[in-house]
């Protein structure tokens, strides 16, 4: 799939700003950023469901639109409500049966987790049960690429254990899954490429080590005690100060040489360092990107 160029405006607000991006068959990737940074937008796009401003989207070599008719899409979006008196088994076989190369259902029903709930009614069901049921239903056609836009909100841990369990099955099978979290652990754990999103564009892109990297390789923090903050930021290694009280917090390419200048001014009370957690490389980078000329935040809406 690829995104060449694709702007998505709102008015004078521009959700979506020049994006390219390009995902291989059989990645795991996980689109992260801000509330208002292009996500859902962009997945909106992918999906046919809204057409650039400008730009092209491109999917198996052909529009999105005949990617999904074609059942080699699926999708499980943020909104959907319980369907009244009807099965899981039920649902699930009727979405099967409008694409021409169906998953089996019961096949379909295994991998999302469902075997035990086949014959329970879906407004019957609880929140984590729900889900793995609009999983099941984004199996449904056996697409080759998965689309999830923030597949685990609102489920406890147990829920989203099992979740992704069901989702690494999926793309054992040499599928292609793309999926929009806040959770940043999830990203970490799940996903063999991270695409951060900011102002519409793409931020950084790589693994979370190699975010991580970028970010800078640790944190290093100590206590000032009484004394003034103004020489940290031109300590060997240091990117970023950060005061809270009488604590100092510095990012660090190069921890070793930061810490033997802190030990020179007698700065060294309550030393800590550690390595750079990815909600650190992700607010970092998020915070280095400039804003586009003319865009500005917007809340997304479809």
């Amino acid at each position: 799939m690829t995104f060449t160029g694709v702007t998505r405006s709102y008015g004078a607000v521009r959700a979506v700003d020049g994006l390219e991006l390009t995902i291989a068959p059989g990645e795991t990737v996980a689109l992260l950023g801000r509330n208002g940074a292009g996500k859902s937008t962009t997945l909106n796009m992918l999906l046919g469901l809204l057409p650039p401003t400008e730009g092209e989207v491109r999917l198996f070599g052909g529009t999105p639109e005949s990617a999904v008719r074609a059942g080699r899409v699926g999708a499980m979006l943020q909104d959907g409500k319980p369907v009244p008196r009807v099965t899981v088994r039920e649902l699930v076989g009727f979405v099967a049966a409008t694409y021409p190369r169906p998953m089996d259902v019961d096949e379909a029903l295994a991998l999302a987790g469902l075997d035990a709930f086949a014959g329970r009614r879906i407004d019957r069901l609880s929140g984590g049960q729900a889900q793995r049921v609009r999983f099941a239903v984004a199996l449904a056609g056996n697409p080759e690429l998965l689309v999830l836009d923030e597949p685990t909100a609102a489920l406890d841990v147990e829920a989203r254990r099992a979740f992704w369990t069901s989702m690494r099955g999926y793309a054992r099978r040499g599928n292609t899954v793309l999926f929009s979290t806040h959770y940043l652990e999830e990203a970490d754990e799940h996903a063999d490429r991270i695409v951060v999103l900011d102002r519409g564009r793409v931020a950084a892109d790589g693994s979370g080590a190699e975010l991580r990297r970028r970010a800078g390789s640790a944190l290093v923090s100590l206590d000032l005690g009484g004394a003034g903050s103004a020489p940290l930021a031109g300590l060997p290694g240091v990117s970023a100060v950060e005061i809270h009280g009488d604590r100092a917090r510095l990012r660090s390419t190069d921890p070793d040489a930061t810490v033997r200048a802190l030990a020179d001014l007698d700065l060294i009370r309550g030393l800590q360092v550690a390595p750079a957690s990815l909600e650190d490389a992700f607010l970092a980078l998020t915070a280095a990107t400039p804003p586009a000329t003319g865009t500005r935040p917007a809340k997304e809406t479809v």
